[in-house]
């Protein structure tokens, strides 16, 4: 028998999202909120009015990361340093990796089910928020 796949739906996607959204106002910065599936396929993302064309792709890219990965981006830039065990990791995945905060893994009952990335702001608004997108569910 074939082993079932749990995954983020697209209602948990949206209410991660208006979580984050919500977030991002308080801090006055419009923000780039992605999420994806525990494929690491793209399941929502939202610019905010005047967020950064920059950060659309770190969005979605520090979401892919946490979830390819299985970690957060940040404990990842740690790893990544010269002299450190993963080095150089974020030259993989053609690019897409991104090894710093703002992205997280998503779990449930001991399973990653997606990730969530967020970027606009410091690297610490960008790990809050994207707290705030897994508190949420």
């Amino acid at each position: 028998m074939p082993a079932t796949l749990s995954t983020l739906t697209l209602n948990d996607a949206k209410r991660m999202l208006d979580a984050g959204e919500t977030r991002a106002r308080e801090f006055g910065i419009p923000y780039n909120l992605a999420i994806v599936d525990a494929g690491g396929h793209l399941l929502g993302f939202t610019r905010q009015d005047g967020a950064k064309t920059g950060c659309i792709d770190l969005a979605i890219n520090k979401a892919y990361t946490a979830r390819i990965f299985d970690n957060p981006t940040h404990i990842l830039g740690t790893l990544a340093q010269p002299e450190q065990e993963l080095f150089g990791i974020e030259q993989s995945n053609a690019g897409r990796v991104v090894i710093f905060g703002g992205g997280l893994p998503v779990h449930h009952h001991g399973t990653i089910i997606g990730a969530v990335g967020t970027s606009a702001g410091s690297v610490e608004q960008d790990i809050q928020i994207a707290q705030t997108m897994l508190a949420a569910l």
